[in-house]
């Protein structure tokens, strides 16, 4: 299965996703902001990114700017629980695969990342 980075602020939504995803086979690490998800893909490989927009430190969008920047080929997904900040991934749509709405329930998140894992990455010019 998958090696998933999850960057969260809010512990107790951290464990439960990781819980949920460890249920489906994936191997996943946990990250209590951007700063720290961002250290933690420079220690290894992952196939996936899920990461909040708003966190302390450093912020899911800034995030996923470096993430995309490093590692062209790993998918990212996000997730927030603010609609305007939907909207202030738009310039990120062509380094991430989408951005998903909180609260969730536990069906939602598994289904949002298997259907990530799915899509293949478009080749750079």
């Amino acid at each position: 299965m998958a090696k998933i980075l999850i960057t969260e602020d809010e512990h107790t939504l951290r464990m439960f996703v990781a819980r949920a995803l460890r249920m489906d086979g994936h191997e996943t690490h946990e990250a209590g902001d951007g700063a720290e998800g961002l250290e933690k893909l420079e220690q290894g490989a992952f196939d996936l990114l899920l990461s909040d927009i708003r966190m302390p430190v450093m912020d899911g969008i800034a995030l996923a700017h470096e993430a995309a920047a490093q590692y062209p080929d790993m998918k990212i997904l996000l997730m927030t629980g603010y609609a305007e900040q939907r909207e202030s991934a738009d310039d990120l749509s062509s380094k991430i695969v989408d951005v998903v709405q909180k609260p969730f329930a536990l069906p939602e998140i598994r289904k949002a990342v298997a259907m990530a894992l799915a899509v293949q990455t478009s080749c750079a010019a």
